[in-house]
């Protein structure tokens, strides 16, 4: 199970008016924990106000640019993107986690490929990172890109992503979609929708062509986005998405809620990780086995805690959960017998996570 280790910060630059990137000098006896793969992110911690708070931040380097960098954009309530912005400097340390998530695919230098990412606000974290590095790892795949922001001025990483179009002339398809900056070309103006997909993978895409998608941002329009390459025939396996924020499911609470009155079963949970494990009883309906675990001090690994950053993934050995939402696991780990325990609730008399078999 991946552990914390204390990063000091290298350096702190802003990218927007409300955006900063970080980037963490790594130790030599770190390296080989912090190498890392396109699309992953990070998931820090720190103290505010007394209490813990962790937040997962995307990796928005290549994996040959020889730094560990990750943006952070504020979020209204956000308070640790708030300290980040306001009060993180060069010599602070943070505490990270080493690299995890598998938002990409395995490139190959022979390919000749074409690649669509897709990305909506501070969703082009990842999908930077992914450009990068697919555009220096295949000479010959290509890469489009359709970015949606509300205007230019708010557009993280703009100046990168058209300094890489003139490195790339033609292999790196540029295509900024604004909401409120009108742009010459009418398909540019407005978000990123179902409308807009239909006209621009009709008149602009070949989607059946296309050897992978890459998609991030807020739920909806990813949704929307995945919807519309499998109606245009995509394949799903070819999609890839990963959320910045999730809808929460208040329908499933509440039926949770009542589900916990009328039954008292109680399941015997043991959760292993670090090579210990951890035995504890848990009424069925009541917490999620991350929650209940942690509760008995097995310190087990989290960030997000809304199904999205996958931090908190584990492997059932024995018995059966039930995951409230999943929006990091493929369909194949689910089979193979992952779950995200922060979603994960007994429904069978017992049940045995292992955190350590990743």
């Amino acid at each position: 199970m991946s552990k914390f280790h204390s990063l000091t910060i290298k350096d702190v630059r802003t990218e927007t008016r409300d955006a900063v990137s970080i980037a963490f000098e790594i130790p030599q006896e770190l390296q080989d924990s912090f190498h890392y793969t396109q699309g992953q992110h990070l998931v820090m911690r720190t103290q505010l106000d007394g209490e813990e708070v962790r937040r997962s931040y995307s990796i928005c380097t290549g994996v040959n640019d020889g730094e560990l960098r990750v943006a952070i954009k504020r979020v209204a309530g956000g308070r640790f993107s708030a300290f980040a912005n306001e009060q993180l400097k060069a010599g602070h340390s943070l505490e990270v986690m080493p690299p995890a998530g598998h938002f990409s695919v395995e490139l190959d230098p022979t390919r000749h490929g074409h690649y669509l990412a897709v990305a909506a606000g501070s969703g082009i974290t990842p999908i930077l990172s992914i450009i990068k590095t697919t555009l220096e790892t295949e000479p010959h795949s290509r890469v489009t890109l359709l970015y949606g922001n509300r205007s230019s001025s708010g557009a993280l990483f703009r100046e990168q992503l058209e300094d890489l179009k003139n490195r790339y002339l033609q292999r790196l398809n540029l295509i900024f979609v604004f909401s409120r900056e009108q742009q010459d070309v009418d398909l540019y103006n407005g978000r990123i929708n179902a409308e807009k997909c239909e006209q621009l993978f009709s008149r602009w895409l070949d989607v059946k062509a296309l050897d992978a998608a890459f998609i991030c941002g807020p739920q909806e329009m990813t949704e929307t986005v995945r919807d519309s390459l499998k109606a245009k025939g995509m394949a799903p396996e070819r999609i890839h998405f990963e959320l910045f924020a999730a809808a929460g499911s208040q329908q499933k609470r509440e039926a949770r809620e009542a589900a916990r009155q009328v039954d008292a079963a109680v399941s015997q949970i043991t959760v292993i990780s670090d090579g210990r494990a951890l035995a504890f009883d848990l009424p069925r309906n009541s917490q999620s086995i991350l929650d209940a675990g942690n509760a008995q001090g097995a310190e087990l690994p989290y960030s997000c805690k809304a199904g999205v950053c996958s931090t908190c993934k584990c492997k059932v050995i024995e018995g059966e959960v039930e995951m409230d939402s999943n929006h990091a696991l493929e369909d194949y780990e689910v089979a193979a017998g992952y779950v995200l325990s922060c979603q994960a609730f007994p429904i069978s008399d017992k049940v045995v996570l292992d955190f350590d078999q990743l």
